[in-house]
């Protein structure tokens, strides 16, 4: 069992922050406090949540020898793992039916592809998708990726067994990972949260929250709002 840290109190490290800038409101000063404590709160939070996170029992065995087209030729699924104990896959929402690739996901893992190489100090971060591997590869030099590792799901069965295909036999988003220990490979983690779990008027966004994006806009008045998408592509 995990001990708990003995922590200090949230109120004492707002104390200690000190921190004014030039010509705030007494007001300001107070309720930007009050929101700091609330920060410190929320990272304590996310680690609470972490730490349960990588408590989980063993999941399911992958049992199945599925087949992906990658850049440099065919793989089976333990070759995604190259080196690494850890396998993070991403289904990516385009699948051969879809004339452009889903705007979303492609504003997610053109961030993602500048972390990629950072990320794979650690672990193996895999894109999946259905489209033909020639496709993929062609898209990722439109959009100027350089990092991202691409794989076609050749037959879909993949995409099928791990919920990136939908009840009308659409795409669907999903990041999985996935464990090697002793040679055994293990589903060891989903994001499951989607519209069935959406608060009211909220985006079924996960937590994590996966996309830098809404990190960045949700620290300004702003906020995520509802009325706009990423675009594939803007004016120059």
């Amino acid at each position: 069992m995990t001990q708990v840290p003995n922590l200090v109190p949230v109120a004492e490290l707002v104390k200690r922050n000190g921190v004014t800038f030039p010509n705030e409101s007494a007001d300001y000063r107070r309720a930007r406090n009050a929101l700091l404590g609330e920060e410190i709160e929320l990272r304590r939070h996310i680690e609470r949540v972490a730490e349960q996170r990588r408590a989980l029992p063993p999941g399911g065995g992958v049992t199945v020898d599925y087949r992906f087209q990658g850049e440099e030729g065919p793989t089976d699924f333990a070759g995604l793992f190259g080196d690494k104990q850890t396998l993070v896959v991403y289904s990516y929402m385009y699948g051969p039916q879809r004339e452009r690739p889903c705007p979303m996901c492609t504003s997610l893992l053109s961030a993602w592809d500048g972390e990629a190489r950072d990320i794979e100090q650690r672990v193996a971060l895999a894109v999946v998708a259905r489209s033909p591997i020639e496709r993929l590869v062609a898209f990722k030099k439109e959009r100027g990726w350089r990092a991202l590792k691409l794989y076609s799901d050749t037959d879909g069965r993949f995409s099928r067994d791990y919920h990136a295909i939908s009840k009308d036999g659409g795409d669907d988003a999903g990041l999985n990972v996935f464990t090697r220990r002793d040679g055994t490979i293990r589903h060891f983690w989903s994001g499951e949260m989607g519209f069935d779990s959406a608060d009211p008027g909220q985006d079924p966004r996960g937590a994590p929250d996966l996309m830098p994006i809404w990190t960045v806009l949700d620290t300004t008045p702003e906020g995520r709002a509802s009325d706009w998408y990423p675009k594939l592509d803007y004016p120059k």
